[in-house]
């Protein structure tokens, strides 16, 4: 019960007071007329749908904020118009050296050890981490990526499961410069399908397609069967479920929670000081999400490797999750809001539609046979 007020008060907390963006004149009641808040006194929808308008929480979770201009002048013009020339111009071309330079190395060790060592299972794997976390090192040094770890490096353990918010693939690259995790992912097209299918399956990741239902219940017996393995990478899981723009955190997805396993959190947070690192995955493929990066001036990023949590006793999988999600909000500095990230990819269902309409129906038909 004290959940649901907990969830109940996030969302009056959420919604906004339409009455302070109304203009005054609109409240002050006009003699003989309508007032525009009997309007949405009629209807619990209407006040909705007025406050959905004023301030939508959901959206707002998935939306990226321009950075504030700041060349409005002819002195700073001239800095900022240099400041293209030396990102474009100098920093973009090294940066991209550094990337190739980075795959030819990789890929020239890569593939002999990949295919050579069949026999020698330990030494493969461990050298196939090794050269993960270099390639993963290099993607970061080609955005400039200043990374600060807080906390201690993490091990590999049987039965523990890591979980992190998630704001971009990047964050995916940053974890795993410094410890070769086996990821739970959505299966991609392009040239990152194929290092999902190649590379990155060496490392024992899961991928899965959101548009798949049978997926769900293959990628759970792969998980129980991944944690319980004494010699398998550490299983990393974004239990958003999807990119969320690094001032909130949506519902966390209960299945890394009833695992029966230590869940280890981890709190990721960018300052956007030179570039926003939010991948908004229906406006830009990932490809020109790095062109963004590589062309900003440097990627700051701050990473927390945090206390270990266990089930506790009467706890169900959703209020641990509520837990964890918590311990990462506040050390992260990142909003809750009580909203399923999932939804972003689904329209209402025509039975919720159908709700909705049935219930503002008879409000007017109440409010019409007060009359």
């Amino acid at each position: 019960m004290s959940k649901l007020n907990t969830s109940s008060s996030e969302l009056d907390f959420d919604r906004p007071n339409i009455e302070d963006y109304l203009p005054s004149g609109s409240i002050q009641e006009p003699h003989g007329k309508l007032r525009l808040r009997d309007l949405l006194d009629i209807s619990p929808t209407l006040t909705e749908a007025a406050g959905a308008i004023v301030d939508d929480s959901f959206t707002r979770c998935f939306k990226s904020n321009p950075p504030e201009p700041w060349n409005w002048n002819i002195y700073l013009f001239p800095l900022w118009c240099l400041g293209v020339v030396v990102r474009y111009g100098l920093l973009f071309p090294s940066r991209v050296i550094v990337l190739t330079i980075g795959w030819i190395i990789f890929l020239s060790c890569y593939f002999p050890v990949h295919f050579l060592l069949k026999g020698h299972d330990k030494l493969r794997k461990r050298l196939e981490r090794g050269l993960v976390e270099l390639i993963c090192s290099f993607f970061v040094a080609s955005w400039t990526g200043v990374v600060k770890y807080h906390g201690p490096r993490p091990s590999m353990r049987p039965k523990q499961v890591f979980v992190a918010n998630h704001t971009s693939m990047i964050d995916f690259i940053v974890l795993e410069q410094m410890t070769a995790f086996a990821v739970i992912m959505q299966k991609h097209p392009g040239w990152v399908g194929l290092l999902q299918s190649t590379i990155l399956e060496s490392l024992g990741c899961i991928w899965f397609n959101r548009s798949e239902s049978k997926d769900r219940e293959i990628v759970a017996k792969k998980l129980r069967e991944h944690v319980h393995g004494a010699d398998n990478n550490p299983l990393l899981i974004f239990p958003e479920g999807t990119c969320v723009n690094n001032h909130y955190t949506v519902m966390f997805k209960k299945g890394a929670f009833e695992l029966g396993c230590t869940v280890c959190p981890i709190a990721i947070k960018y300052n956007k000081i030179f570039v926003d690192a939010f991948w908004n995955s229906r406006k830009q493929s990932f490809t020109t999400h790095l062109l963004q990066l590589m062309t900003s001036w440097a990627v700051v990023c701050d990473v927390w490797y945090l206390e270990p949590q266990n089930l506790k006793p009467g706890e169900t999988p959703i209020e641990f999750a509520e837990r964890v999600r918590d311990i990462i909000s506040v050390r992260a500095g990142l909003r809750k809001v009580p909203w399923d990230g999932y939804l972003k990819y689904s329209r209402p269902s025509p039975k919720h539609r159908e709700r909705k309409q049935q219930s503002f129906a008879e409000s007017i038909l109440r409010r019409l046979e007060e009359k």
